[in-house]
């Protein structure tokens, strides 16, 4: 056990930390910012009776995410460029933000995971387009086109809040700037569940001040807030996405067919999107998006998750054919 396991501020760039070897934290410190890396299991020589032989320290290998890496570097270098290339919005967002006589400090977390969606979103494709080719051919093998970006923050370090950083960005860029098609004033958030859902309420704008947390965490300028109102956001769970019987189908219809009509996936769309007002190009939050992932492997796929990734991933297929989808951001603490 480390005694005092904190090193570093929350609101500012990690500048030291515990060195890990073989998948284990030492007690040793080392200086600079921990690179993103995951632990793989290491094959290890069996025992006389088939035990496997465990050495301490030696049971997993630690190999760097090259790619995020390279994307978290490009952003600490625009960072400190000032931020190039984005809107005047932006800009007045992000140094909002940033501000270090604000009441309530922001993560740097929280800061650099909307960072890096303005980075990819407003900069990147100028002069990076070396990133958006990788995650664009990503998402073709992986995710059936989906744009998707996962976020993978630390339990406690505020994924609802960057949530509506990103709601305040895009709504805001979208109210300045109507025709520029990089943002949009729609937003579809997914959960897990009904619990989650309710909780989630603080990003809708039209809630009173002392709920809503773009005035509650201060996330906009108050002479800015009313312009959030502009923003359409539906909350749902992915059940929503399940196909329900059709209440229209007549009985003998029902019987010949075997008992059910189902709805149409651009049905279920119109009923799941219906307070969006008919916008189209919507952002999409996967909150807690560790559920709709499946395994790489079809063989794989099996159990009570693997159903619920499958409901969630063809709804969020049947909205982008219906109503096009701009981006989807995955939220989570656990694993992808």
């Amino acid at each position: 056990m480390i005694e005092n396991p904190i090193l570093n501020s929350p609101f500012e760039e990690p500048t030291q930390h515990f060195e890990v070897v073989g998948g284990r934290f030492t007690e040793k410190v080392v200086s600079g910012r921990r690179a993103s890396s995951y632990l793989t299991p290491v094959a290890q020589p069996k025992g006389r009776r088939g035990l496997q032989l465990l050495m301490p320290g030696q049971d997993t290998a630690v190999k760097p995410n090259e790619f995020i890496n390279e994307i978290r570097s490009h952003v600490r270098i625009w960072r400190e460029a000032g931020y190039p290339g984005v809107t005047a919005v932006s800009q007045s967002l992000l140094e909002y933000w940033r501000a270090p006589e604000r009441p309530s400090r922001l993560f740097f977390a929280q800061i650099e995971a909307v960072e890096t969606a303005i980075y990819i979103t407003e900069f990147a494709p100028k002069n990076r387009q070396h990133i958006i080719n990788m995650l664009d051919a990503m998402n073709l093998e992986q995710n059936d086109r989906l744009p998707r970006r996962a976020v993978k923050m630390a339990t406690g370090t505020g994924k609802t809040v960057v949530m509506g950083m990103l709601i305040a960005w895009q709504t805001l860029n979208k109210v300045a700037y109507p025709q520029d098609k990089r943002f949009s004033d729609a937003f579809l958030i997914m959960t897990p569940g009904v619990t989650i859902r309710d909780r989630l309420r603080v990003l809708r704008p039209e809630e009173p001040p002392g709920i809503n947390y773009y005035a509650q965490r201060d996330l906009v300028p108050p002479d800015l807030r009313d312009r959030l109102l502009d923003a359409r956001i539906v909350i749902t769970n992915f059940h929503s996405f399940l196909l329900r019987d059709t209440l229209e189908a007549a009985k003998l219809n029902k019987q010949i067919l075997g008992g059910r009509i189902e709805e149409t996936p651009a049905a279920m769309v119109r009923r799941v999107v219906r307070d969006l007002g008919g916008r189209k190009n919507v952002i999409v939050f996967n909150d807690e998006a560790h559920h709709c992932y499946m395994a790489l492997e079809p063989d794989a796929e099996s159990g009570d998750e693997a159903k619920a990734a499958r409901v969630w991933l063809d709804g969020l297929r049947a909205v982008r054919d219906a109503v096009g989808v701009r981006a989807v951001f995955d939220l989570s603490a656990t694993p992808f």
